[in-house]
C-alpha cells in the first residue's frame, strides 16, 4: 500500500457578500437568507483551509512544496477574494449566490487546474468559528 500523506496549507481573506436569490421577492430573500441578505451586505473573516493528498517525493521528501502551494492560493483565491464584495467584485459570483459552500466549490475549481491531478486536493472553508463546508467530500 502507497504511503499517502495529507499536507495542509492555511490562509485567510476578509470578504463582503449578500445572499440572495434574483428569482425571490424581498420577502422570500429576508426569511429564508435573514441578516445575510442585508442590502448593504456583510462580511466574514474567513479561514481557509487547502488539503493535498499524495505520496510524498523519494527526492525531496515532500508530498508538494508547501510554498508553491501557498503561492498558487495566493494568486487564484486571495488576490481574487481577499478586501473584496464576492457578489459585485468577482465574477464567478455574478450569478451564483456566493453561500460558504458556493465559495468553496469556486475556490476548488480555481486550484484545481493548478494542482497535479495526482494529488487528492480538498478545500475546507470556515465562515465562522463554528461553520465550516468541505468541497468534494
Amino acid at each position: 500500500m502507497p504511503d499517502k500523506v495529507a499536507v495542509y496549507r492555511k490562509e485567510h481573506f476578509n470578504a463582503a457578500h449578500r445572499l440572495n436569490n434574483d428569482e425571490w421577492d424581498e420577502a422570500l430573500n429576508k426569511r429564508v437568507f435573514g441578516k445575510c441578505n442585508n442590502a448593504n451586505y456583510h462580511g466574514h473573516n474567513y479561514d481557509l483551509i487547502v488539503k493535498v493528498v499524495g505520496e510524498p517525493d523519494p527526492a525531496t521528501g515532500y508530498v508538494i512544496d508547501l510554498k508553491v502551494l501557498s503561492d498558487v492560493i495566493n494568486e487564484q483565491v486571495l488576490q481574487k477574494f481577499d478586501h473584496k464584495n464576492l457578489n459585485l467584485d468577482v465574477a464567478e459570483f455574478r450569478h451564483l449566490n456566493p453561500t460558504a459552500e458556493n465559495i468553496a466549490i469556486v475556490i476548488y475549481k480555481l486550484l484545481r487546474p493548478n494542482i497535479d491531478e495526482k494529488f487528492y486536493l480538498q478545500v475546507r472553508l470556515y465562515e465562522t468559528e463554528r461553520n465550516f463546508v468541505e468541497y468534494p467530500v
